[in-house]
């Protein structure tokens, strides 16, 4: 296994299944980018996909509905490599479409 491999592994693995102050099945929705609800779904939604797009508002609205400026962190980091890792796989297998596998 190259070094790549492991510490993107150890990433994922730190985000999802270490201790934390989000609970582990809502950090798992927002590195997927499914199944919240709102507020939280749309601040996750962006970050993921339009991250110039967030807003204070969005911050504020996820914080009324009682999540912790810590949960709230945490779930920003797990969208932004939820999302990096999906475009990370998604380049590996065009790479890999495109060589015919070669490396």
């Amino acid at each position: 296994m190259t070094d790549a491999v492991r510490l993107h592994r150890e990433l994922i693995a730190r985000v999802l299944d270490s201790d934390a102050h989000a609970p582990r099945a809502m950090r798992r929705a927002a590195f997927d980018n499914v199944g919240l609800h709102e507020p939280i779904r749309t601040l996750i939604e962006k970050v993921a996909d339009r991250s110039y797009t967030v807003t204070d508002e969005d911050i504020a609205a996820v914080r009324a509905s009682g999540l912790t400026e810590d949960q709230i962190f945490e779930l920003i980091v797990c969208a932004a490599i939820g999302a990096a890792d999906r475009q990370y796989t998604s380049a590996k297998a065009a790479l890999a479409e495109a060589t015919g596998g070669r490396t």
